[in-house]
C-alpha cells in the first residue's frame, strides 16, 4: 500500500487570530509543523476580553521555533479595525504575502436577557464578528493581487440555542452569513471561505458564569481527552490547504468526528391559486409546512429561490 501524500503548506503564510491559547493554538501548531510560516496572533485578555499579556503569543511562536518552524508574533486587539490592518501588515512585512487566514479569536460574556447590554453585546460582536470582517477585508487586496487565499471563519453549535450567552450566539450566527455571503464573491478569484463549528473545551467554554453548560471540571477525562483542540485542528487545517474543495461551507469538527453542518429547506405547503391563502389555512397545514421528508440544502441563494418559485415557472 502506498502511503498517503503529507498535505503540506511550505511557502504559505498564514495568520491565526486568537493563537495564544487553546483552539488557536492547536491550529498555528499543526500549520507551521506542515511548513506554513505564521503569525500568532494574540491580545493575552482573559476570556472574558479584558486586559492583555504578550506572554501566551509569544510561548507558542517559541514552541513553533524551537520544533523548527517560522512564525512571528502579533499582539494586536482584531476587536479594533487598525489593529487588523497593522496584522495583515505584519504578515505581509515579514513574510511577503498572506495566503491564509483563520479567524479564531472570541471572547465569551455570559449573561441572560435583558442582562445581556449593550456594552455586552458591542464587545462580543467586536471580536468574533468585527474581528473576522476587518482582519478578512485587510487581507483581501493581497489575496485578490495573488489570485490565492483561503479565509476560516470560526462559528458555534451555540447558535442552535444558547439562552445564558445570548451576544456568543448572536454574533456566532452573524459569522454563518458573512462565510456564505463572502464565499460567492470569493471562488471566481481563486479564494476559498469556509466555516469552522469546533466541539472541544476552551477558555470561553469553561466559564464559570454558564450554569446551563458543562465545565471542564464536571467531564471525566476520557471525555476531555475527547474535546482536545487538537481534534480540530485537522479539519481547519484542510480548509486552509490548496487542494481544499469546497467553499461557503459549515464543517464541524471535534471529539473525532468531523460532518457538514447545512441550512436545510422543507418543501412546505403551496397553496392553491385561486384563492389568497389566510392565517387558518396556514395552520391547517403546518404538519405538510414542517415535514421534513424531501428536505434540500440549498447551495446559494438563487439556488433556494429556483426550488422555491419553482411552482412559477421559468
Amino acid at each position: 500500500m502506498n502511503a498517503r501524500p503529507e498535505l503540506r503548506f511550505d511557502g504559505r503564510v498564514a495568520i491565526v487570530t486568537g493563537a495564544g491559547r487553546g483552539l488557536g493554538r492547536a491550529h498555528a501548531l499543526l500549520l507551521a509543523s506542515r511548513g506554513a510560516k505564521v503569525v500568532v496572533n494574540d491580545l493575552g485578555g482573559s476570556k472574558e476580553g479584558e486586559g492583555s499579556d504578550s506572554g501566551p503569543a509569544n510561548d507558542v511562536v517559541q514552541e513553533i521555533r524551537a520544533a523548527g518552524g517560522t512564525a512571528v508574533v502579533d499582539t494586536g486587539n482584531v476587536g479594533v479595525e487598525e489593529e487588523c490592518h497593522a496584522l495583515v501588515a505584519t504578515a505581509v512585512r515579514e513574510f511577503g504575502r498572506i495566503d491564509i487566514v483563520v479567524n479564531n479569536a472570541g471572547i465569551s460574556r455570559w449573561a441572560t436577557f435583558p442582562e445581556a447590554d449593550s456594552e455586552n453585546l458591542e464587545r462580543t460582536l467586536d471580536v468574533h464578528l468585527r474581528g473576522t470582517w476587518h482582519t478578512t477585508r485587510a487581507a483581501w487586496p493581497h489575496m485578490e493581487e495573488q489570485g490565492y487565499g483561503r479565509v476560516i471563519t470560526t462559528t458555534s453549535t451555540g447558535m442552535l440555542g444558547l439562552p445564558d450567552n445570548l451576544a456568543y450566539a448572536t454574533a456566532k450566527g452573524a459569522l454563518i452569513g458573512f462565510t456564505r455571503s463572502l464565499a460567492v464573491a470569493a471562488a471566481p478569484k481563486g479564494i476559498l471561505v469556509n466555516c469552522v463549528a469546533p466541539n472541544a473545551v476552551t477558555r470561553p467554554s469553561e466559564s464559570a458564569k454558564k450554569p446551563n453548560i458543562v465545565t471542564a471540571s464536571q467531564v471525566n477525562s476520557d471525555r476531555l481527552q475527547a474535546l482536545d483542540t487538537t481534534l480540530v485542528s485537522p479539519m481547519v487545517a484542510y480548509l486552509a490547504h490548496e487542494s481544499c474543495a469546497v467553499n461557503g461551507e459549515i464543517l464541524v469538527a471535534g471529539a473525532r468526528r468531523f460532518a457538514r453542518w447545512f441550512l436545510g429547506v422543507t418543501p412546505g405547503w403551496l397553496a392553491d391559486g385561486e384563492n389568497a391563502p389566510m392565517i387558518e389555512d396556514v395552520v391547517e397545514n403546518w404538519a405538510e409546512i414542517n415535514d421534513p421528508e424531501g428536505y434540500y440544502a440549498p447551495a446559494s441563494l438563487q439556488d433556494w429561490t429556483s426550488k422555491f418559485m419553482a411552482h412559477l415557472g421559468a
